[in-house]
């Protein structure tokens, strides 16, 4: 929109809150439709970005909503009816299509560090595998309708992604550490101010608990987190610069920079709070040992590289909690 684009954004808000997208209400190029891309839907737009599908762990397990328990079928929904209707539109108005999908799809990878050519170690009945192989389906999907339809297409594998609102209880080890490590400053701030409108319950009730860091296992499995901003400019670029007929991707965007769970939870101490304590406990089903990204394609053919470090990100998630 600052370049002079109109946006749609299409969502049904599973996940997701409008109170994310406030700041642009008022804005004449912003239109907001509460819609579910499981469903097909008729739009005149030039590019489409299907980013569609819970990513937080906990869902893969369950969701409770209205008493009704929603297991891992609305994450195949997604990813298989989802990337049916979006293409298709792609193909009805002449669109260029970028499908995010996960680096997810490496499994439990025997290659370290992951490129784009290796095919990955997917337990495909785990509990994980309605994420991971809803996305390698949406994948296969993507390059069938590229080749079949000719539809320009773009797929992007992104890692580990962190920022600013993020639910904070979704799962996702970096903002179950902050809010595990910030809970206290978070609830005396909002407190202080007197400004509960956007201060969620939970975090209040983390607060009076004071929570430890929790890690699953030994801890010495390993992750890499990239900040939000950095992302932008991967995705954004894939779809803008990059001549899709010759370079549709995968490309893995993401942060190389590798830490263990240990390592994370020492990096919350010293960033946030010191006096957070950790916490072990039995790991959970088909956990990756290791995750880190060989984004070279995307250097030689995006120009694109991550800037914002670890110590660097972490602040920044903290001030919006």
């Amino acid at each position: 929109m600052a370049r002079g684009d109109s946006v749609i954004v299409a969502d049904n808000f599973f996940t997701g809150s409008k109170e994310n997208l406030i700041q642009h209400f008022g804005n004449p190029r912003f239109e907001l439709i509460r819609h579910d891309v499981v469903e097909p839907i008729l739009l005149e737009v030039d590019q489409i970005y299907h980013l569609a599908c819970p990513a937080s762990p906990l869902c893969y397990m369950y969701y409770v909503r209205d008493a009704t328990l929603i297991r891992g079928t609305r994450f195949h929904k997604t990813n298989v009816m989802g990337t049916l209707n979006m293409p298709g539109l792609a193909k009805r108005v002449g669109a260029r299509f970028l499908l995010t999908s996960t680096s997810e799809v490496y499994g439990d990878p025997l290659q370290h560090p992951q490129a784009e050519t290796y095919w990955g170690n997917v337990n495909l009945i785990g509990i994980r595998s309605c994420y991971d192989e809803g996305k390698c389906t949406a994948e296969t999907l993507t390059m069938d309708y590229h080749r079949g339809l000719n539809i320009e297409v773009r797929i992007a594998r992104i890692f580990n992604t962190y920022g600013p609102r993020m639910c904070i209880d979704d799962g996702h080890v970096v903002s179950n550490f902050v809010a595990q490590a910030r809970v206290v400053y978070s609830y005396l701030s909002q407190v202080l101010s007197n400004s509960l409108t956007n201060f969620r319950c939970h975090v209040i009730m983390q607060a009076l608990r004071k929570e430890p860091l929790t890690v699953y296992g030994d801890g010495k499995q390993t992750r890499s987190f990239q900040y939000v901003s950095d992302l932008f400019g991967g995705a954004g670029g894939g779809l803008d610069e990059v001549d899709g007929r010759e370079h549709l991707g995968p490309f893995n965007l993401g942060n190389p920079g590798e830490f263990t769970m240990l390592e994370l939870a020492e990096v919350v101490q010293e960033t946030i709070d010191h006096n957070a304590q950790i916490e072990f406990r039995p790991n959970t089903e088909d956990d990756p040992h290791k995750r880190k990204p060989d984004i070279t394609k995307a250097k030689e053919l995006l120009g694109w590289e991550p800037r914002v470090s670890l110590r660097e990100g972490l602040p920044l998630m903290v001030f919006d909690f």
